[in-house]
């Protein structure tokens, strides 16, 4: 088939679409299709799912917080934040966000990717190396741009200032988009 003939059965099949998407629902081996049950909660990050991907004494750690027992130290935050990126990618998640609700009838979002560039200096140039990270820090706190939220006129918008912070009593979970990107959500409280 020509080239010209592959770009005409291209149109010709784009045009006789009708634009509705086929759900694609997930199966098992056999081909058969999951059940409800057997698909509950796979893109939740569990305590029973963070108690399997941790060392115990940092998941004690963990649940001591968690309880209000002790505050959140970086090593243990560090361990979190690895194992829900690891957990988070292997489900297709590029990028992470700290999902809020900012008392405006809606929710709100800061996306951030888990690719970092890092740059070395050598004697040829400069060389960029591509890595996946993502800090206890990051996984903490975010500073999302607090300007378009409501404050009553008590700032000028060049003095706004947000940030978020993960909410420990929730669940992590990846949520799929419908261009099949899935973005892993950090449950978080907004404090301006």
């Amino acid at each position: 088939m020509s080239a010209y003939e592959l770009r005409k059965s291209a149109l010709v099949a784009a045009a006789t679409t009708t634009g509705k998407r086929e759900i694609e629902y997930p199966r098992k081996a056999d081909g058969k299709p999951k059940y409800p049950s057997e698909i509950y909660g796979e893109n939740v990050f569990t305590l029973k799912t963070m108690a399997k991907a941790l060392p115990k004494p940092i998941f004690a750690s963990f649940l001591k917080q968690r309880r209000g027992r002790q505050n959140l130290d970086k090593t243990t935050a560090d361990s979190i934040a690895h194992a829900v990126r690891v957990w988070a990618m292997d489900r297709g998640a590029t990028h992470y966000t700290h999902w809020f609700q900012p008392q405006t009838g809606t929710t709100a979002e800061k996306h951030d990717a888990f690719l970092s560039l890092l740059s070395n200096f050598t004697p040829g140039g400069e060389e960029v190396t591509p890595i996946d990270l993502f800090s206890g820090s990051q996984l903490l706190q975010s500073e999302p741009d607090a300007s378009s939220f409501p404050s009553g006129g008590m700032r000028t918008t060049f003095e706004a200032r947000g940030y978020t912070i993960w909410d420990t009593s929730s669940s992590m979970y990846v949520q799929r988009g419908p261009n099949g990107t899935a973005i892993l959500y950090i449950p978080s409280v907004f404090i301006s």
